[in-house]
């Protein structure tokens, strides 16, 4: 015979198969003896229920304690065969076994726990146990009674086992003489964790003896089940809870009271009491308290494994459901769900509480269309929920009444909740850290369950305490969280998509969630000219100091681009800046400035990793030669700028290295990765940023370095150019009379381009800066150029050096009207010094063309 067929008991002190039960149970019992048949055993009925609902397993026990052979059993629908809730039927004569079926409603159901028909009709996913009366088939109806006590698990899993149901004969637990009536007490299946008892690590290890032959792995799988919803065990009294194992007796209370009654005879009698009369009983007072500090301990393991408050959340909930209760809804403040503080005081009928998470054990999406997560709402004054959030304490309703009912579905808009929540069991615990209520818990418990109680109270009060301790940890994160994002934010620019001649994508990402401020950084400054600047660097270190320390970075290379200082002469004048701010402050920067008239780059390097030119024409990319240079802060170390002619559609990649190198690889794969990925043809510039970033994680991923610990920063550019249709010159001698010829080229240029509407405006800002010009000029002629991009630009050069001012012009002035002019007609203007003297420019928003053109 097979292993599980004949095995339905746990063997106990060398205890064999079940014939070797039987021949025990028919033993007599030792003397003294005041437990079961066997003090070290509770004989078990073993039955596996599959996927279709069919016996797949029925043990000798069953047979024994249900009167069906095995032969009959397997394949037959268990609900047929199993004691299940509902009344004994009406006795048919026609029947056998005094008029009762025994295959069909043969039990009739006592109220402990939910029917065992709820589990095999898949009504409950938790563990559930009870008790139920039954006829034997075959049997006289009242020899033939049998109290039987069951206890199902549910199977989840690749096997085909989709229930276990133990089940036990409750008249074997009785003794076999009369006792006191007052002796006589409720016994009643339940569970409880296995590391409740010494011997843990054992049971677990002989718990496959009772299962049906199956391989090491679908045993495992089951015993491992068995273990985490919970050992099976019988209760005798409130407190008295004792695991139906192999090697433990079930003591109950009757024996703790004859213990007690030998103890006091011993005293009366002046002799000393043995030391196992006093501990043995005792101890079984705390099991109660053991197994709740064990599911604390438990619960308190399964929570804060992250600081992410969305998941520490969703790991409060799962962790009560379905041990301690069948349904946690959980609220927090507003505040604390978008990362923000909140005011200091109790919460009132005005504070909004967001839904967060819910957990249940009733049938998928009963609750979702009622209650849905993510809805806000105040809670009133009359409820329990605001009497837990103001004073901080657990609010118990033992039942939740018809009338408490319609009262706290009132709060619902078009919603009857009622169906839900009246007539369960209710506990309100608070989420609180540092005296501050963060939020609260509704913990509630099928009518079948047991009622909350008020070690239930205690017990929900502690974890409420140990998940506000962590949620509050989840909410400091997110906040810190939040001004990190806030700061880096504000320290990186936002870069509009397009420039004079060029457009632009950009990516930053950091390093690491804890370190979402970094010193990595990019910008695009405009420059006079229809040029651009295109910057970015890389603060060595992480954390605020570096990101303080790229803000003064960043900004003193805004201000000396905007100078119009050669690439070379920049980072000279940066490094000085660095090291006169302190011996810490060391950076890497590449600079580039793009001319799309003349079409080309003028680059220098500090240090950084070079940029990626992917050609237009033929789609090639290369990493440009560029002079190295030091890091920005080392000082004595000349920098070199190169140039480098460049046509439309070529596009230029500049990174921090955080994006192509990672700790244990060399920077070539990462360099040569970045090459490939850049010239691969995308959609936008987005996209193709992407494609950049998916690529590194990829190769760094395959070769086993997916750590990147360093911040990204990624700046892409498209150099288009501008057509040299789109660009007029014309250069004027230093004579008043040049200032009408200069009006005169502007109006026809415009007219040429289709921009008479901005013509008058035009003009008359043109004769303002060639007046000042050529009044202001020494030697060399005046130069006008206007550029027509996104923009109209307009330039005019002379070589003063001295820089144009914005002045308060009196009405008796005869100077300082120019510029106010300017600065009231164009979008914008400026001035900068050049090579040979300054640079006034202003520029014109153009008009829309009409649609179709």
């Amino acid at each position: 015979m097979d292993r599980g067929t004949e095995r339905d008991v746990p063997p106990s002190r060398g205890a064999g198969s079940g014939a070797a039960s039987e021949a025990r149970e028919a033993s007599p019992r030792p003397e003294g003896g005041e437990g079961p048949a066997d003090a070290g055993r509770v004989p078990l009925a073993v039955v596996v229920v599959d996927r279709e609902g069919l016996v797949s397993h029925w043990s000798t026990g069953a047979r024994r304690l249900f009167g069906v052979v095995k032969e009959e059993a397997i394949g037959r629908p268990a609900i047929d065969l199993l004691p299940v809730s509902g009344a004994l039927p009406e006795p048919d004569d026609d029947l056998p076994g005094g008029g009762y079926d025994g295959y069909g409603d043969w039990a009739a159901y006592d109220g402990l726990g939910p029917g065992l028909d709820s589990s095999l009709d898949r009504g409950l996913g938790y563990p559930a146990a009870g008790r139920a009366r039954l006829t034997v088939p075959g049997q006289d109806r009242d020899r033939g009674r049998v109290d039987v006590l069951w206890w199902a698990y549910p199977l989840v899993g690749p096997g085909t086992e989709r229930l276990l149901v133990l089940a036990a004969d409750a008249a074997g637990l009785h003794q076999d003489e009369p006792v006191d009536p007052l002796a006589v007490e409720r016994i009643a299946p339940a569970f409880a964790l296995h590391t409740d008892f010494p011997g843990a690590a054992d049971l677990a290890r002989r718990l496959p003896e009772i299962l049906p032959s199956m391989s090491v792995g679908e045993s495992a799988r089951i015993v491992a089940q068995i273990l985490e919803l919970g050992y099976p065990v019988l209760e005798f009294s409130q407190n008295d809870r004792v695991p139906v194992t192999p090697d433990w007796g079930v003591t109950r209370r009757v024996e703790r009271r004859a213990r007690r009654e030998r103890a006091a005879r011993a005293v009366a009698e002046g002799m000393p009491v043995p030391q196992e009369l006093v501990d043995e009983g005792e101890d079984l007072e705390y099991v109660a308290v053991r197994e709740r500090l064990e599911f604390l301990n438990e619960v308190s393991g399964k929570i804060g494994t992250s600081l992410d408050l969305t998941r520490t959340i969703h790991e409060v909930s799962r962790a009560v459901v379905p041990r301690f209760t069948d349904v946690a809804g959980t609220y927090l403040r507003e505040q604390v769900v978008a990362g923000e503080g909140f005011p200091d005081g109790v919460p009132d009928t005005t504070t909004m509480w967001h839904r967060v998470a819910l957990e249940h054990t009733d049938e998928p999406g009963r609750w979702d269309d009622v209650v849905p997560v993510g809805e806000a709402m105040p809670f009133p004054a009359h409820t329990p929920f605001f009497q837990c959030m103001t004073t901080g304490q657990p609010v118990l309703v033992p039942r939740i009444s018809e009338q408490m009912g319609h009262a706290i579905a009132s709060q619902f808009d078009k919603r009857d909740i009622r169906p839900l929540i009246t007539g369960r069991s209710m506990l309100v615990v608070p989420l609180k850290a540092r005296n501050v209520v963060l939020g609260f818990m509704i913990l509630l418990r099928h009518p079948e369950r047991a009622l909350f109680n008020d070690m239930d109270r205690v017990t929900g009060a502690e974890l409420a305490a140990r998940a506000g301790l962590v949620l509050d940890n989840a909410r400091m994160y997110t906040y810190q969280e939040s001004v990190a994002e806030t700061l880096q934010d504000s320290m990186l620019p936002h870069i509009p998509p397009r420039m004079a001649g060029c457009d632009i994508a950009t990516r930053y990402l950091p390093g690491t969630l804890l370190g979402r401020v970094g010193g990595d950084w990019f910008d695009s400054v405009k420059l006079p000219g229809a040029r651009t600047a295109l910057v970015v660097g890389d603060v060595m270190g992480h954390g605020l100091n570096s990101a303080a320390m790229m803000g003064q970075l960043r900004t003193a290379v805004q201000t000396m681009a905007a100078l119009d200082l050669p690439p070379a002469q920049l980072l000279r004048n940066l490094d000085d800046l660095a090291q006169r701010l302190g011996d810490t402050y060391l950076a890497t920067c590449l600079y580039a400035v793009y001319d799309p008239i003349v079409g080309e780059l003028h680059l220098a390097n500090a240090g950084h990793i070079p940029p990626v030119l992917v050609r237009a024409g033929d789609g090639r990319s290369e990493l440009l030669d560029l002079p190295t240079g030091a890091p920005i802060g080392v000082g004595g170390v000349p920098f070199e700028a190169v140039r480098v002619r460049v046509e439309p559609g070529d596009r230029l990649v500049m990174c921090t290295d955080g994006l192509v190198e990672v700790r244990g690889e060399d920077i070539g794969v990462g360099l040569a990765t970045l090459c490939a990925s850049a010239a691969h043809p995308a959609a936008s510039m987005d996209d193709a940023c992407d494609t950049i970033i998916r690529a590194l994680a990829v190769t760094f991923s395959k070769a086993g370095r997916g750590d990147r610990k360093d911040d990204v920063a990624l700046l892409m550019a498209r150099l288009n150019g501008i057509e040299p249709d789109d660009v007029a010159e014309r250069r004027l001698p230093l004579d008043p009379a040049e200032v009408g010829r200069a009006r005169a080229a502007v109006r026809e240029q415009l007219h040429d381009w289709g921009l008479t509407k901005l013509a008058d405006a035009a003009e008359l800002m043109v004769s303002e800066l060639v007046t000042n010009a050529v009044r202001h000029s020494r030697r060399s002629p005046v130069a006008l150029r206007l550029v027509r991009g996104d923009t109209l630009l307009c330039e005019v050069e002379d070589d003063d050096h001295e820089l144009p001012t914005l002045l308060n012009a009196g009405p008796g002035d005869e100077a300082g009207r120019g510029l106010r002019v300017v600065s009231a007609l164009a979008r914008e203007w400026g001035a900068s010094r050049t090579a040979a003297g300054k640079s006034v420019w202003f520029e014109l928003t153009l008009p829309r063309r009409p649609a179709g053109r």
